[in-house]
């Protein structure tokens, strides 16, 4: 899959500059489809040629002019035709850490031990983010009522797959951990 189809997802929630999309990114996408800003700006601007979406200029007095970008009728038909069709293929993982791991034999136990603890830094900072999106999402509701009210529930799904990846993450590198601290003594005598 393209960036195509994660920036036309995103533009579902209304108007927005590619700043806010690129912010909406930061917040909401990326759990599951990182990008940069140079990568959205290239796709909004070939999603406008293809007539996917609209672009129109705010001028602002004191700040350079803003594209503000919706989707069309053609953009909104393209996405459904997208989520109704199966995926082309199953996820796989692409993990550089999962190669240091697979070749950490004979390495320094204490630098695996160390990129370990911060993935699961990483990991502790990506819930709390998502815990603060899930509450501006929920807005004081409980998860029931806001699954059954909400005009849209697709980004509190996504948002659950976030949340579920990184605790995964976080029980496999507490494993890890413990596993490594098991085997310490055979590596010092070996």
């Amino acid at each position: 899959m393209s960036l195509k189809y994660a920036v036309l997802a995103a533009l579902l929630e209304g108007e927005a500059s590619g700043y806010e999309l690129s912010k909406v990114f930061d917040v909401s996408l990326a759990n599951f489809w990182p990008a940069t800003p140079q990568q959205l700006y290239r796709e909004l601007e070939r999603l406008a040629q293809d007539g996917l979406i609209a672009a129109r200029v705010v001028e602002q007095e004191r700040r350079p002019n803003k594209r503000m970008f919706t989707l069309t009728e053609t953009g909104r038909a393209d996405l459904r035709a997208f989520a109704a069709a199966p995926p082309r293929r199953p996820t796989a993982i692409r993990d550089e850490l999962l190669i240091k791991i697979q070749a950490m034999d004979g390495a320094d136990p204490e630098a695996t031990r160390a990129q370990i603890e911060e993935r699961m830094s990483w990991a502790r900072g990506k819930l709390a983010r998502y815990e603060r999106v899930r509450e501006r999402l929920l807005d004081g509701r409980t998860e029931d009522v806001h699954l059954a009210e909400a005009e849209r529930i697709g980004p509190y799904l996504t948002l659950m797959a976030g949340i579920a990846f990184e605790e995964e993450n976080l029980r496999w590198c507490e494993r890890v951990l413990t596993l490594l601290k098991r085997r310490a003594p055979l590596t010092r005598r070996g």
